[in-house]
């Protein structure tokens, strides 16, 4: 194994070309004093940005790799959670293949840092956590992935599933899931007594997915507020989606985005085109970590995606109608360290003793790298070179 990587004439974040040094796996030296090493890699001029981060996805469940399936999921949210039960045992989605085939797309285009939302039921079992565990484990020189035991057809009204969740939180899964308390489950407190009781059980954290819209939404948001200032758990809760942040009342958004911050609970948007979506800047301004993800990549929800955070920057540039150079760079920032911050990521970013997790592109520009997408991508993780100029260096699916 190569102990250090010299990347020669590349510019951190878009300054000035210089020399990056990386040694065990950390940025040892930047500039003049970055000589010697057991590998050299020229950039030519190009961009360095910090690893991709993808803070919401569902690795377990994507057709990747299987050809074109047609989509007839209704517009409901029961419509499409049934739809993917179905699909699931129709395709034979097996979850440790179909996860190493998504991620190795993700690898290649950047991604060194993964949050996945894996479905936990009384249909699929444990299945989906076991194939995304044999997954992460054969994986871990190429890629972090953070395991969250979902319960996407809800919690109470399946008996059973509680009781699976608390087996995927002894198996070793990274975070306790939530789904919509009051439209899905119906029971807003029973939901979160239940999985807020997970979090405490195991010391750790939650990320609860938030479809629910208006005041509906608003008010499981002000609950999740509420029980995280009860029980000390700020900076250990996410809340996914958001869409009650949306709404018209400025006002009501506002006092809400206050007390988000206030409590540390951090925000993942997907940047969605046809749903009410929390603003990013309204967000920052109010000192809310806002992270992004894809959700789902070509499965029985959603058709699109390329697995891609530099696309998804694009998106949340798009949705959030940024122009300006400066805020461009914020949709890039919100794929790489607001990311970061909401999973927790330690040494993240492009200082001498970071991670060596890095992505070198073409670009005059950070906005132009993200205008362009460059398909021209080289990839460290751990201070190992895992794609160059586009291409894993070596099959991972």
């Amino acid at each position: 194994m190569t102990d250090t990587l010299l990347i020669r004439n590349v510019r951190p974040a878009g300054g000035a070309a210089t020399d990056v040094l990386v040694r065990d796996g950390r940025i040892a030296a930047i500039g003049a004093s970055a000589a010697g090493a057991d590998l050299t890699f020229d950039a030519g001029g190009r961009l360095m940005i910090p690893g991709l981060v993808e803070a919401h996805t569902h690795l377990d469940k994507s057709f990747w790799g299987m050809g074109w399936h047609r989509h007839t999921a209704g517009p409901a949210l029961i419509d499409k959670i049934e739809t993917e039960r179905r699909n699931r045992r129709e395709f034979g989605i097996d979850a440790d293949r179909q996860s190493g085939r998504l991620v190795a797309q993700m690898v290649k285009l950047g991604t060194t840092h993964i949050r996945s939302h894996v479905d936990v039921d009384t249909e699929v079992g444990l299945a989906g956590i076991e194939g995304v565990m044999a997954m992460r484990e054969r994986l871990k020189d190429v890629i972090d992935v953070e395991i969250v035991a979902f319960a996407q057809s809800g919690m109470l009204i399946r008996p059973g599933t509680l009781e699976l969740l608390d087996q995927a939180m002894a198996m070793g899964a990274d975070v306790v899931g939530g789904l919509d308390p009051c439209t899905l489950d119906r029971d807003p407190k029973g939901h979160l007594d239940a999985i807020f009781g997970l979090a405490e059980k195991y010391g750790r954290p939650l990320d609860i997915h938030l479809h629910e819209r208006g005041e509906v939404g608003a008010f499981s948001m002000e609950l999740i507020i509420e029980r995280t200032r009860a029980l000390g758990m700020q900076g250990k809760v996410a809340i996914s989606h958001a869409f009650c942040l949306g709404m018209p009342d400025a006002d009501y958004v506002r006092r809400l985005m206050e007390d988000l911050a206030k409590e540390r609970i951090t925000l993942v948007t997907t940047a969605p085109a046809a749903s009410p979506a929390p603003s990013v800047m309204a967000c920052l301004k109010a000192g809310v970590v806002i992270a992004g993800g894809s959700d789902g990549v070509r499965d029985s929800w959603n058709p699109y995606g390329m697995g891609d955070m530099l696309e998804r920057a694009t998106l949340v540039g798009l949705r959030n109608n940024f122009r300006r150079d400066e805020e461009m760079e914020l949709a890039l920032d919100v794929c790489t360290y607001q990311g970061a911050k909401t999973m927790g990521i330690e040494n993240y970013g492009l200082d001498v003793g970071c991670n060596a997790d890095f992505v070198i592109l073409p670009g005059e520009t950070i906005c132009e790298a993200i205008v362009e997408r460059p398909a021209d991508r080289t990839v460290v993780k751990r201070g190992r070179i895992v794609a160059r100029h586009g291409e894993l260096t070596q099959p991972i699916a």
